[in-house]
């Protein structure tokens, strides 16, 4: 597993977390567009850009046969049609557990226009 923090500080606690837990990850203390690709299996992000940024984020690092996970809020539908004028993907909605206005984008095939 690999974490993406570009917050110093937030690396910082996710490597604490990790020596503190066990839990074998590495922590990158970089953009995500600064980063080589990493031909992912699994791709998620909470709270970083809009859909249309983050399935830029999402070719660039998603291997060919993975899932993108995106927790979005009660304007998701407006993102999923401004994101469809840039990318061609396949998507499944599942409702939040914790907002009933929210939900969990599963993606995949993510391509231009």
């Amino acid at each position: 597993m690999t974490l993406v923090e570009s917050d110093t500080r937030k690396a910082t606690f996710l490597r604490t977390v990790l020596r503190e837990t066990g839990v074998r990850a590495d922590v990158l203390a970089q953009r995500i567009e600064d980063v080589d690709p990493l031909d992912a299996d699994i791709v998620s992000a909470r709270a970083l850009a809009d859909l249309k940024s983050l399935l830029g984020y999402t070719a660039q690092h998603l291997g060919e046969s993975g899932t993108a996970i995106f927790p979005k809020g009660e304007n998701w539908r407006k993102e999923l049609k401004e994101a469809q004028s840039k990318w061609h993907f396949d998507y499944e909605v599942d409702t939040s557990d914790t907002s009933p206005s929210s939900v969990i984008l599963r993606v995949k095939g993510v391509r231009l226009v």
